[in-house]
């Protein structure tokens, strides 16, 4: 069955950015004239993607109205003959609904709020926070997809990272090794505290058999009191084989401020 549809989570305060995020969601961070999430969504349109499901808060509306149109600018510009700006405002070509997340209880709650949506197919989950420049090559969520077809297994993106930062993230184990870069993963912890079971942190990008929602609805609140979404997998690997893939490209963290000015560095060099 083909991945046609992909989860957005975008309900977060995105504290790590204060005071900017009080007014400005960090998927609304400009990249070179154009916001993230616009590049996070042209990434899913890439990958095959129909239908996207942002999952927003009660702040995110900037969001909904950035997917819409203006007919105010749109009359405007041809009451004054700048038509030609129109192209500027071109959004990607993708059925996008949203869905709001009414209290913070975690990314894998986030998630769960997209089973309707999802109706019994896999499914892709991007997280905006991460940002992948591929140098042209092929997108990171296409290189998953494209694994899965091969697979049918559920597959998560791994990127090797410096065991003092991966305190920070979901960390696998890998199991036995499979070709193109990719492992079954036995284990996956969320923000180990000591001894990594690896050094390969899993980095916002995920395709997903449904199986993957019974396992979220019999999570418990994990570390920090919240659904996690590292927990959902790690039930699921009782039942459902997943597979890490070590995704080829360069990852941004925009809550990070300074990989968030190197991005912004890296395209305006690359215009």
């Amino acid at each position: 069955m083909n991945v046609r549809k992909a989860i957005i989570p975008a309900a977060g305060y995105g504290t790590r950015s204060l005071p900017i995020t009080k007014v400005l969601p960090k998927e609304m961070f400009p990249i070179a004239g154009k916001p993230a999430i616009h590049y996070i969504v042209e990434e899913a349109v890439a990958a095959g993607i129909e239908e996207v499901l942002i999952i927003v808060s009660r702040n995110k509306n900037v969001i909904l109205d950035y997917f819409d149109r203006s007919l105010e600018l749109e009359a405007f510009l041809a009451i004054n003959n700048k038509e030609y700006l129109l192209e500027k405002t071109t959004l990607p070509k993708v059925h996008i609904q949203y869905i709001r997340q009414p209290f913070a209880r975690g990314l894998g709650d986030a998630v769960l709020l997209g089973e309707r949506f999802a109706h019994g197919e896999p499914f892709a989950v991007l997280l905006p926070d991460d940002f992948f420049v591929t140098g042209g090559g092929v997108g990171a969520l296409e290189q998953l997809v494209e694994r899965f077809y091969k697979t049918g297994k559920s597959t998560v993106a791994v990127q090797k990272m410096e065991k003092a930062d991966l305190h920070q993230y979901g960390v696998i184990k890998p199991g036995q090794a499979q070709s193109g870069e990719a492992s079954d993963i036995t284990d996956i912890v969320e923000k180990p505290k000591v001894d990594p079971p690896s050094d390969l942190a899993v980095c916002g990008r995920y395709v997903f058999t449904p199986e993957l929602f019974s396992c979220l609805h019999s999570v418990l609140p994990g570390a920090g009191g919240e659904i996690q979404l590292t927990d959902g997998i790690r039930s699921m690997l009782k039942t459902s084989p997943c597979e890490a893939l070590e995704v080829k490209g360069t990852r941004f963290d925009l809550g990070k401020e300074e990989e968030y000015y190197r991005l912004i560095e890296h395209y305006l060099k690359n215009r």
